[in-house]
């Protein structure tokens, strides 16, 4: 069966936002385009990775030679986005594999979030329709609205909870037991 996908061309809003207190939260990208509303859920460090991939995307395009793109170094003022996700937020499914890429023809970052795909033993192994997702999330942003949502992401994934300065290791807010390297 075909995966139904969610496309979002020129989204009026995509973003990364959590539900849930520091050390249980859970992680949205969600995009919306006039009334249509898809929430992702995804992992921290996808979310992570996700704003750093996007900011090296935009950083070598600026690098690249004989470029004539105007890519912003920073965020763009106008394009900070520090509202909370959309209620209500309605997990349409949990990403597993992602993807990034460029598309020169409207100058915009893809990014493709595809549902996570359960093995089923009885599937045939060289039919490649049995392992393709249930469903994608296809968003286009441009570069400007990129590089907010590289910053907007990078800010929710450092705002969980603190770091121990002795393990590294998330610090929760009813007491941690710290398990420093070496001495156990």
């Amino acid at each position: 069966m075909p995966s139904i996908v969610h496309e979002y061309d020129w989204p009026d809003r995509v973003i990364v936002g959590t539900v849930g207190r520091p050390g249980e939260r859970t992680f949205y990208l969600q995009a919306r385009s006039g009334r249509r509303l898809v929430s992702v859920a995804l992992e921290k460090e996808q979310s992570a990775v996700l704003a750093e991939k996007i900011d090296e995307i935009l950083d070598s395009l600026m690098a690249a030679q004989g470029s004539t793109l105007s890519i912003p170094v920073d965020t763009p003022v106008e394009l900070v986005d520090n509202e909370p996700l959309e209620q209500p937020v309605d997990e349409e499914f949990r990403a597993g594999t992602m993807a990034l890429g460029w598309d020169p023809a409207t100058a915009q970052i893809t990014l493709q979030a595809y549902s996570i795909v359960d093995g089923d033993e009885d599937e045939d192994p060289d039919d490649p329709l049995a392992s393709e997702p249930e469903e994608v999330l296809l968003v286009k942003m441009p570069v400007g609205t990129a590089r907010a949502f590289a910053k907007r992401t990078r800010e929710i994934v450092g705002s969980g909870r603190p770091i121990c300065p002795f393990c590294a290791q998330p610090m929760d807010p009813d007491g941690h037991t710290c398990e420093l390297p070496g001495l156990l």
